[in-house]
């Protein structure tokens, strides 16, 4: 496949379900995109009043939407949603750009940050390969109440586990566990959650409540 050629009898939709490089130009591959594009852009129209509308354009432009999402706008995807997965109770800030190639999970009471990317697609490292339009997609799984800081980029491929946290500025080239703080230039753990939290919820900064 070096020199850019098909190597076997497997279509373009069978090479990327499978997370192999396919040829993103392919009409197959682009099928129905704009029409779902399209009802991206009606929900990017909304006013912040009309929640009720925004709900039910979510419900029809993702793969599962839960009880309770709220997401600014702009929002983008690249497949207007339709490859993203939502639990309940989620709360995306605006800007979030969303390469939907492959699916993308979101689990329950998840929260992000504004300017968040979540990239299922890439490109290979070897040039003939691109200049032959070839991509790949890998799906990208995000676990339960897990907050995603302000411009974070998450890469194909990463699960992030139950209730951790990402630093703003951050890029997840990597799978990170459940129950800890992450964040840096590739993103890594930094220390686990635990009684530090129960007692300070900023630096220095005390918790005055408990639960």
């Amino acid at each position: 496949m070096h020199d850019g050629r098909e190597t076997d009898d497997m279509n373009n939709v069978a090479r990327r379900d499978a997370g192999l490089p396919y040829h993103y130009d392919d009409p197959a591959i682009m099928d129905g995109q704009l029409a779902w594009q399209g009802k991206l852009w009606e929900y990017n129209q909304t006013k912040p009043t009309e929640q009720y509308c925004r709900a039910e354009l979510l419900a029809d432009m993702c793969a599962k939407v839960g009880e309770g999402v709220h997401i600014e706008t702009p929002l983008h995807a690249n497949n207007g949603c339709r490859r993203v997965h939502l639990g309940k109770g989620i709360y995306i800030n605006a800007f979030m750009s969303m390469v939907d190639d492959a699916e993308i999970w979101i689990g329950d009471y998840a929260m992000f940050g504004p300017s968040v990317t979540i990239a299922t697609a890439g490109h290979p490292i070897l040039p003939v390969m691109r200049e032959h339009h070839y991509t790949y997609a890998l799906p990208v799984h995000i676990g339960r109440n897990v907050w995603v800081g302000s411009n974070v980029s998450i890469l194909p491929g990463v699960t992030i586990g139950d209730n951790s946290v990402i630093g703003a500025g951050s890029v997840v080239t990597r799978d990170i566990p459940s129950n800890v703080v992450a964040m840096g230039v590739p993103c890594t753990v930094k220390r686990p959650i635990g009684e530090h939290d129960r007692e300070y919820y900023w630096h220095d900064r005390r918790l005055d409540v408990t639960e």
